[in-house]
């Protein structure tokens, strides 16, 4: 309800207040910079016990202000903290949306652009960080900069992505809109067979045999992937749908975002049952589809949440925060949590995927399995994460010459092992996972509990710009590295800053 002036203009002076506070710090004296924000706000699952090492802080909670709506740019400036749910809120009314929007209402900018973020048209847009127009940044020494990809900036504009807040504190970004309808067309496809068959139905549900991947008319707007059992899965492909065509005589309409519906996992299972079927979700509902249940997360949390009595009466209430969730967590509660359930993704090239569900099946046995594409561009630099190289000449299923595409195998419950009560490290399960990811050219979200030593880290990950750039722009020893940051367990500030000075040594010293 503020006018644009006026959130233009808090938005300048909290960012002074950002700006004076950076410059206030003493380095000889002063721990390593973190934002004033809780570790149990986080929506991420790692331990964040990082903050512990780091006694510095910046206050970035005012920073959760909608700046713009540009419908001639087709822009959103928002600041990080603007959550999915709250944008969505504002511009789905007008018939747009951010090109890439996360399925959890909590999910917010700042996390999403630093971190990872993906959603079901993301084979068309890329990750979430791929639709950065453009980023506003407090360096280490207090100065205010704007990045963009063709500015004197460039470098730290390709550097933002995965680095988890270590380059600078992202104040403000400018991201791409898209022109949406108030509905989408969902068609609910059952597939049965062996893993390597479920996953080439599921390429086809979106990547053209002929290669054609660029045609509208042959890929859909959104896509994804629920593997239920070893031989069962639903795949789902979405178009956007104007109101008109949705209301005409024998079409379904489903508001799933009621409170009182069926988890959208489970009625999406139905059509192992009945067959393929197709309905119109309006759309800001179906963003947000995975909410109520947390993807089946909720399944565990609250095992009768699903139940239509609990469904009408209470599940208003649904879903439980994850905040609050990991506010309540004591130590041995989420050791426990780390050990006996799985909370991971796998991105792995598109190809890969039927090998990548037969390990998962073999090693953690998790069922669902959420499957969703992204495209992983090509960039004029090397980034964090990079397309396989030569993927180009292979002329694969879903690539482009300009992209390889990708997928996020989303394993999220409590392992098969664990289930029947058989003993399960896991541990050594996420272990092996990480292992198998850099033998496969993939990669794996650092929102998640990892078990990577640095030297497997940096094979994981592209760290050339990276440290470029963090030296470039005085990050290191202002902000913590983007390994210690990610690495699970507590770390201390003796550990971190020398780990810090480590990495300043000249390489003839190393070498040394």
């Amino acid at each position: 309800m503020k006018s644009y002036k006026r959130r233009q203009k808090e938005h300048d002076e909290n960012v002074a207040k950002v700006v004076k506070r950076l410059k206030q710090r003493n380095p000889s004296k002063d721990g390593l910079v973190c934002t004033a924000r809780k570790p149990w706000v986080a929506v991420g699952m790692r331990n964040v016990d990082y903050k512990r090492a780091r006694h510095f802080e910046v206050d970035l909670s005012a920073l959760r202000n909608i700046l713009e709506i540009d419908e001639r740019r087709m822009i959103a400036k928002v600041e990080p903290l603007v959550t999915m749910g709250q944008i969505t809120r504002v511009t789905v009314p007008m018939n747009l949306s951010l090109a890439v929007v996360g399925d959890l209402d909590d999910l917010t900018v700042g996390g999403l652009a630093n971190g990872y973020g993906i959603a079901g048209n993301s084979h068309l847009y890329g990750l979430f960080s791929d639709t950065v127009v453009s980023y506003e940044i407090v360096l280490a020494d207090g100065r205010l900069v704007r990045a963009t990809k063709d500015n004197e900036y460039q470098d730290l504009f390709y550097a933002m992505p995965w680095s988890q807040g270590t380059i600078g504190l992202l104040v403000s970004a400018e991201i791409k809109l898209i022109p949406v309808k108030e509905y989408m067309k969902l068609t609910y496809k059952p597939v049965t067979g062996n893993l390597q068959e479920l996953a080439q139905a599921y390429i086809d549900s979106f990547a053209p045999r002929d290669g054609d991947q660029d045609n509208p008319e042959k890929v859909p707007d959104f896509v994804e992937a629920m593997i239920y059992t070893p031989t069962e899965g639903v795949y789902t492909t979405g178009r956007y749908a104007s109101k008109e065509e949705a209301k005409k005589k024998g079409n379904k309409i489903n508001s799933v975002g009621w409170w009182f519906k069926p988890w959208f996992y489970q009625h999406a299972q139905t059509a192992l049952k009945k067959g393929e079927f197709v309905e119109y979700i309006p759309t800001r509902d179906f963003y947000h589809r995975h909410t109520r249940c947390l993807y089946w997360e909720g399944k565990l949390i609250l095992p009768f949440g699903d139940q239509f009595w609990f469904r009408l009466l209470f599940s208003w209430l649904m879903p439980p925060k994850v905040a609050l969730l990991k506010a309540t967590q004591g130590e041995a509660i989420r050791n426990y949590y780390h050990q006996m359930h799985v909370i991971q993704d796998m991105l792995v090239p598109l190809y890969k995927v039927g090998h990548a569900l037969e390990w998962v099946h073999r090693e953690m046995e998790v069922y669902p399995i959420w499957l969703c594409p992204y495209r992983a561009f090509k960039l004029p630099v090397k980034a964090m994460i990079n397309p396989e190289p030569g993927f180009e000449h292979h002329r694969r299923q879903g690539d482009t010459p300009y992209a390889q595409m990708y997928t996020d195998i989303g394993i999220y419950y409590a392992p098969g092992p664990v289930l029947r009560g058989e003993d399960f490290d896991g541990s050594e399960a996420v272990r092996k996972m990480e292992s198998w990811l850099i033998e496969n050219r993939g990669f794996q979200p650092q929102y998640v509990v990892s078990e990577l030593d640095e030297r497997k880290f940096w094979r994981m990950f592209d760290g050339e710009l990276y440290e470029q750039v963090r030296k470039k722009y005085g990050a290191v020893g202002t902000f913590m590295s983007v390994y210690y940051k990610s690495k699970k367990g507590r770390k201390t500030e003796k550990e971190v800053l020398e780990a810090e000075q480590a990495y300043l040594e000249p390489a003839e010293a190393e070498q040394a």
